[in-house]
């Protein structure tokens, strides 16, 4: 007993000074991460401090469009975006893993995610801001929390799409491995599922992120119910001084925007995409890489080993915590009467819930309006079905040769990937004077040129997929088609379509769904004085968030979640249980 004391005690004496030791190895990048870091924590507590400040709803909204405040509104902005990121992975990873391993979830989930990311940001906005605005009376944290929620809600599904098609389409060898190392369920996730997902998990995070440039304008400043909110930041900044008709100011913040699309590129984006390299499923590696200056200086630094080895009793005792979840793929000899029975108790519980919801809706409606005011929507979302099949269809003819260019080429990536950046965050609001007045000196029709316009924040959705399919295809495997000399149309059809089709599926589906969301700023533009609305069912959701007519926008919202839900169950789906028998590695 006396020898295990005198060891452990010496083993105490002993850590200060191997922790000294690595100390003592620190370097000049250590000093510079570590300032890094206490500055960017600085800047988040000394931003952060004005969500918390007093707020009354009865104060209409000024937004102050001094151009020296926009390095405080663009900080505002970024911080919302990233929190609205961090919401959208945690909901990403737990929706779709319940998804991906429950057949019966999957049933429910996948279709409520349709509905939800075909229900407008708009849509969101109406019951968010009130239901927040309660939450916390008298604080601008209510309105905080119905912005970032707004963003939350441009992000989370395009994200949780590609994650879950990721799950359900495991390459065979590492299911395989998994499953005979009998690896835990949280061992599976964390060292087979998300590592296999992890390329395009990046590459869906990067243009949600961009669909959030898209609408702040929409979730920082605020019409409803006749009452405008406010918010600092460079989206309630360009919708004022855009009201103005003032062009300097809305140039401002375009600059302002681009130099924080750039920066947030150099700074996270490009190291997590140079990072995220090592996760190929290839047997031989790509002959030029992705490389990153910010990753390469944080790879000098011994602060990532320090920290590795301080959070390891972390990871350890999660891994034990998550043994309760079980081994992978452990056998349930489960008896098919009480399989049948729970299915059909599953099925009526959740069919019942439905049912008592449209029940509701129904009786609200017809108390208030009659269902007749399903009519005009029904009919105007005809409308915008025709520009979203065009968009979609143009947009795959052009970004898909495009979006495989890039992929294939490390080089090109590193060049295109911030230009793509800024183009995919460029908000439509921020084109509306060039659009008003491109429109009104051609004569082109708003019912075509919003086209256009809900292209910029929709056709990105298959740029960006394509080209994380793209990156994914093993190097191996492009290498064996150039010794057998397969080039041009049969390389396209024998290596290049099968490879990219499930990361295409993916862009697919949330760029129809980023379309019919983006109709809604795109066929309704104001520059000044001057308006022009568009033909449509976006139009039609915009005029009743504005007015406060919530008859009229839940029945907006319920047919344009009809129109998407259907567009799926019809297309979309069906690629995808093709992309998941015949086009997976």
């Amino acid at each position: 007993m006396t020898s295990f004391r005198t060891g452990a005690a010496a083993s105490r004496a002993s850590l200060p000074s191997r922790f000294g030791g690595r100390l003592s190895r620190l370097t000049w990048v250590d000093v510079v991460v570590a300032a890094a870091v206490l500055v960017l924590l600085y800047l988040v507590l000394r931003v952060g401090q004005g969500t918390t400040v007093r707020f009354s709803t009865s104060r209409s909204a000024k937004v102050d469009t001094d151009p020296t405040r926009l390095p405080y509104d663009a900080a505002r902005s970024l911080l919302r975006m990233f929190v609205a990121l961090t919401a959208s992975t945690v909901f990403t990873f737990g929706y779709s893993y319940a998804a991906a391993k429950s057949r019966r979830l999957e049933r429910i989930l996948i279709p409520t995610l349709d509905i939800l990311q075909s229900v407008p940001v708009l849509g969101f906005l109406t019951v968010a801001v009130t239901g927040f605005i309660a939450l916390f009376p008298g604080s601008m944290l209510g309105l905080e929390c119905a912005s970032i929620f707004a963003i939350f809600t441009s992000q989370a599904w395009n994200m949780t799409f590609g994650f879950y098609h990721s799950l359900t389409s495991l390459p065979r060898e590492l299911d395989e491995l998994s499953r005979s190392f009998r690896f835990t369920r949280w061992m599976r996730f964390w060292k087979v599922e998300l590592p296999s997902g992890a390329i395009g998990l990046i590459w869906n995070g990067m243009m949600s992120f961009g669909g959030g440039w898209f609408f702040l304008v929409a979730s920082e400043a605020i019409s409803v119910n006749n009452k405008n909110y406010a918010l600092p930041g460079v989206g309630s900044y360009a919708g004022a001084a855009i009201n103005d008709g003032d062009l300097g100011r809305v140039g401002w913040a375009i600059l302002t925007m681009t130099v924080m699309v750039v920066g947030v590129n150099f700074l996270f984006w490009r190291p997590l995409t140079a990072w995220a390299e090592k996760f190929k499923n290839e047997q031989s590696e790509a002959g030029e890489l992705q490389r990153s200056v910010v990753l390469n200086f944080l790879r000098r630094s011994h602060w990532p080993q320090l920290l590795g080895r301080a959070l390891r009793p972390v990871g350890r005792g999660l891994s034990r915590a998550a043994r309760v979840f079980g081994v992978d793929d452990r056998p349930l000899n489960v008896d098919p009467a009480r399989r049948r029975t729970g299915d059909i108790t599953f099925a009526l519980v959740a069919g019942g819930l439905i049912l008592w919801g449209l029940f509701d809706l129904g009786s609200y409606l017809h108390d208030n309006t009659g269902l007749g005011v399903f009519g005009e929507p029904l009919l105007l979302g005809l409308v915008t079905l025709g520009r979203v099949i065009v968009l979609v269809a143009v947009a795959t003819v052009v970004w898909v040769p495009v979006g495989v260019r890039i992929g294939f080429s490390p080089k090109l990536t590193r060049i295109a990937q911030p230009v793509i950046q800024v183009l995919a965050s460029f908000p439509a609001n921020f084109l509306f004077p060039l659009a008003v007045w491109f429109f009104l000196k051609t004569g082109l029709s708003i019912n075509v040129g919003g086209i256009l316009l809900m292209a910029l924040g929709a056709q990105w959705y298959i740029l960006f997929n394509t080209i994380a399919g793209a990156l994914s295809i093993p190097t191996d495997l492009r290498e064996a088609m150039d010794d057998l000399g397969v080039h041009g149309r049969q390389r396209w059809k024998r290596l290049i379509l099968p490879g990219i089709f499930p990361s295409y599926v993916t862009g697919g589906i949330t760029a129809s769904g980023g379309a019919w969301n983006a109709s809604i700023v795109a066929e309704v533009v104001t520059f000044g004085g001057t308006t022009l609305t568009a033909t449509g069912l976006g139009a039609y959701i915009a005029k009743a968030t504005a007015s406060g007519d919530f008859p009229h926008l839940i029945a907006g919202v319920a047919v344009m979640s009809l129109y998407v839900v259907g567009l799926n169950r019809l297309l979309w789906r069906r690629l995808y249980r093709l992309a998941d028998t015949r086009y997976t590695l």
